[in-house]
């Protein structure tokens, strides 16, 4: 134990349900008091490392008010992702109303998961992940988590381990990340805890009702459990000259890094689409100094997602940074000497462009799937539990689950919701029955612009605002059926956080019940989570 005999904060000066970042010499310790109990834990989140204090407590979970990973208050276990690892914990102690946390000399800022050995003898059960994306990972890890001592083997076409999708379009493209800090994990980790990764591996076919795998290259891989995590597959432009050089969609590492050669060579770049990949690419590339212009059939960015007011503040913002716009318009092909230099309009107007990058959204990847139950648009149909087959799940952009707050089916192409998944169907691959009801959630980058956004609403009949978009200060309500479906907004994170939690706990709510909610706090608490004075929302 370090000698810190300093009480760190006074019992009277933190309230029940209230937590409180405190310093300890150069170490930032997380105070949290639930039901008179005091605890602290690292004071950062394991995933970005924002600053817990400013999150939301609800209960015993704390949850990041940056990306909403959730962690358990008592003993710092991870309990949602985006987050991989756990938070220590430190022994608190209470003298009178002084509150002392017993460090140790070098205390860490994050701790790995307790996992399982595998043990052949234990357990002789194989079980196979399709896909090294966010699901295909976080089965990986959640399944040695839940005690599972057999083998675990994962198949991705990539050359790559699994890495950090969402900074492709965000970090990675305009420069400010390393390729070495992409990697969710270090190659070692995958040995320590005995999780086989078949990389370059492509899957030639799986059948409903067989428990194996044909791989392209011919060999047959035999499974007692199987997950489906492939993901996506970029949709395509079939317009005249599509086939030209310097035409591309950002979707893998690779093609990540075929942009940014492209784009340092390019002077114009145009971006087709309005879509989070192509906006997010957008910001990014004139980040770099290119010339941008985006060109989509929308006459606002984002107005199916988030409506006209917050779409228009995105086309704003990327305007006053120099990003142009062709809206309401249609591609209708390509020209070029073997690489492109000019998009051509269905209206007939040329854009000069020497890169052009296809956004135009993706498609499942299930073309090896045979005899399962599918949707229209390719997508797997999965119960409760993420099952498709005995044995069989699917977690991830390929799975339509069932949306207990919508009352249907939803597919939901979000990286969060796709680590969620993960974890759900490897708890029911290792035997704990789990159904998937967590709460979708995602964000967006641009230029100095963070979105975060709870929930899921895929049509509203009103979206009440509190604060002003233009400002970028606020918080939306989606309301369908008198039922908030979702809720996006800027710099409100601690109530966002909050709002996450009561949507997990109560699932659907009318507006008045959610104003209700609000306003039966106390001030105290209304302050404490960083909610409005009046307790209301419109």
């Amino acid at each position: 134990m370090s000698n810190e005999q300093t009480a760190v904060c006074k019992l009277s000066e933190i309230n029940d349900g209230e937590m409180k970042q405190v310093q300890m010499g150069e170490t930032p310790v997380l105070l949290a008091r639930v039901n008179g109990e005091c605890f602290a834990l690292a004071a950062h989140c394991t995933h970005y490392g924002a600053p817990l204090a400013e999150g939301a407590l609800v209960g015993d979970r704390i949850i990041c008010p940056w990306h909403h990973a959730c962690f358990h208050v008592t003993n710092g276990d991870m309990i949602e992702p985006p987050a991989l690892d756990s938070l220590p914990s430190f022994p608190v102690r209470i003298e009178g109303d002084d509150i002392f946390v017993d460090l140790p000399a070098d205390p860490p800022d994050r701790r790995e998961p307790t996992m399982a050995e595998p043990y052949a003898k234990a357990d002789d059960r194989i079980f196979v992940i399709i896909g090294g994306g966010a699901a295909g990972y976080a089965a990986a890890q959640t399944l040695r988590e839940d005690g599972f001592k057999g083998r675990i083997v994962m198949i991705t076409a990539e050359d790559r381990l699994p890495y950090d999708r969402p900074n492709l379009s965000k970090d990675y493209l305009h420069g400010h990340a390393d390729p070495e800090w992409m990697p969710l994990r270090p190659e070692d980790f995958y040995g320590s805890h005995s999780i086989e990764v078949m990389r370059g591996r492509k899957v030639a076919a799986v059948e409903k009702g067989k428990k194996e795998i044909k791989l392209e290259s011919g060999e047959i891989i035999e499974f007692d459990g199987l997950l489906i995590a492939t993901g996506g597959v970029p949709r395509t432009l079939s317009v005249p000259g599509a086939d030209l050089k310097n035409i591309l969609a950002l979707r893998s590492f690779e093609s990540a890094d075929t942009i940014i050669a492209a784009a340092d060579k390019a002077t114009n770049v145009a971006i087709i689409g309005a879509s989070f990949i192509g906006m997010e690419a957008a910001f990014s590339l004139k980040t770099r100094g290119n010339n941008v212009t985006v060109i989509a059939p929308d006459k606002v960015p984002f107005e199916r997602t988030f409506g006209t007011e917050i779409g228009e503040m995105f086309r704003e913002l990327h305007e006053a940074n120099g990003v142009q716009f062709r809206l309401g318009a249609s591609v209708k092909g390509f020209e070029g000497n073997g690489s492109v230099n000019r998009v051509l309009l269905e209206s007939g107007d040329p854009v000069d462009a020497d890169l052009v990058i296809v956004g135009v959204g993706v498609r499942p990847a299930t073309d090896f799937l045979k005899g399962f139950e599918s949707h229209k648009d390719g997508g797997v149909i999965a119960d409760r539990n993420l099952s498709i087959d005995s044995d069989i799940y699917a977690a991830g952009d390929i799975v339509h689950f069932w949306d207990s707050r919508a009352g249907k089916y939803s597919r939901i192409e979000h990286w969060r919701i796709a680590l969620q998944q993960g974890r759900v169907a490897a708890h029911n691959m290792a035997g704990k029955k789990t159904a998937f009801t967590e709460v979708p959630f995602f964000w967006t980058t641009q230029f100095d612009a963070t979105l975060n956004y709870v929930g899921h609403a895929e049509g509203w009949d009103e979206i009440i605002v509190d604060g002003k978009i233009a400002d970028k200060d606020f918080l939306a309500f989606y309301v369908k059926d008198d039922l908030v479906t979702a809720i996006a907004g800027m710099n409100r994170d601690k109530e966002l956080a909050y709002f996450e939690e009561l949507m997990r706990l109560y699932g659907g709510q009318s507006v008045k019940q959610l104003k209700e909610r609000l306003t039966n706090f106390s001030r105290a608490d209304r302050e404490t989570r960083g909610l409005s004075q009046s307790g209301k929302i419109s």
